[in-house]
Parts: structure tokens; sequence; C-alpha cells
């Protein structure tokens, strides 16, 4: 009876041995998905990401809600409607925007205009392309500028985005008439030069005349000098002769 006692007793020390190790397993595991579960929760907290796609202006996330683009990375990466963004809102609200997927492109040419309410658009292939202003500011373009566009290769667009501008024919007029006012100025100093170089022509034949005239009045003095007055004392005239 006795041995029998120590036996059920010896087990149940053991069994509750293993229980509490048991526990304290369970303790350390639950202890562990607690803290994983907290790094998760704060982890989505400090971030957020969303998909969407570009519509010329905007993002428009699959989760059907609008997020705002900057209108200079729009312009510099040189978006256009279709293209699949990626968007990271930061844990202190910053977006940070990726281009994950670009839509297929093609390019052509259009004419920068101006409609009756002052706004800015491209005229290209007998469609009018509305265009970020801020893509105006950069590239330094004005109505009347020849550009080329990125629009989609497959889709219709509405907006399209500027590649690069050619500047319109008045800058080359304005050059063109610099150019002659140039021409006409240093035309005007040649005439300029001829005409003194003739006055300095005029005046030595002046100076030529004046010395024609006075040599006959010379010769008279002398003719007379010796004809008439050869008997006077006559040193001075001699020196003349």
């Amino acid at each position: 009876m006795e041995e029998s006692k120590q036996n059920k007793m010896a087990l149940l020390r053991q069994m509750i041995e293993n229980a509490e190790r048991n526990v304290a397993a369970a303790k350390q595991l639950l202890s562990q998905i607690d803290n994983s579960s907290k790094k998760s929760s704060n982890s989505s907290e400090a971030s957020q990401i969303v998909e969407g796609t570009f519509d010329g202006e905007k993002m428009i996330g699959l989760d059907g809600k609008t997020y705002p683009i900057p209108v200079n990375y729009a312009s510099k990466s040189k978006l256009i409607e279709g293209d699949l963004l990626k968007l990271t809102i930061t844990e202190d609200g910053s977006f940070v925007y990726k281009q994950i997927s670009p839509a297929d492109r093609r390019k052509i040419m259009g004419i920068i205009m101006k409609d009756s309410a002052g706004k800015y658009y491209v005229s290209s292939e007998g469609r009018k392309y509305k265009v970020l202003l801020a893509s105006l500011t950069y590239f330094k373009a004005k109505e009347g500028d020849e550009v080329t566009l990125v629009v989609p290769r497959e889709k219709i667009s509405k907006w399209a985005s500027i590649e690069a501008v050619i500047e319109s024919s008045e800058g080359n007029k304005t050059l063109n008439n610099s150019s002659t006012d140039k021409e006409d100025e240093i035309s005007s100093l040649e005439n300029s030069a001829e005409k003194e170089g003739d006055n300095e022509d005029n005046e030595e034949d002046d100076d030529g005349s004046i010395e024609d005239e006075w040599m006959p009045d010379l010769e008279d003095l002398k003719k007379e000098a010796r004809s008439g007055k050869k008997k006077e004392d006559g040193g001075i005239f001699d020196d003349l002769a």
C-alpha cells in the first residue's frame, strides 16, 4: 500500500512539473504572437500603400479614392493617362509616388494655343489636348510654340504630356530684324567713312589750288624784280631770284 501511494504521488509531481513547463511555453508563445501583432499594427499605421492609375491630373486608386499628384512630378516624369502608380503614405503624411507600369506611348506634334477663357491647350491631329500648366512653365513655352507630345498609343486621351518645345518663328524674325539693323548700321558707317575720305581729298585739292594761285604771283614778283628794279641796290631782289 505504502509503495503504491508513493508511486502515485511521484506521478502527480511529474504531471504538475510538465504542466508548469507547458504553461510557461504557452505564455512565451503567446507573448511572441502578441509582440508580432503589435509590430504589424504599428507598421500598417506607419505606412499605407495604394495602387492606382493616372488620369492626367491625379491618381485614381484601386480603392476608388482620388489621390493628388504633385504637378512638378507629373511634368518631369512625363506621366500620361493609364500609367499605373504606387503610392506610399508615410507615418508623417508624406505622399511618395512610384511609376510601376507605364502605359504604351506614342509621340505627336502640336501647337500651343489659348482659348477664349485664357486656358492653354495643344492642338494636334484635329484634337485639343489638355496639358499641365506646370509643364508649360517648366519648358518656358508660350502660345504659338510647336511642341512634341506624349500620348497613349491605343487610348484616345484628353490629356497629353509635353516632351519638348520648339520655339515659334517670332524669335527668328526678331533675330533677322536685328541682323538687318546691324547691316544697315555698318553700311551707314561705311558711307560716312567714304564721305570723310572725300572731304579729305577735297581739302587736299583746295590746298593745291591755293598753291597754284600763289605761284604765278610769286613768279610775277621775281620777273618784276629782275626787269624793273635791277639797277637799285640789289641784294634783296637777287635773293628772290
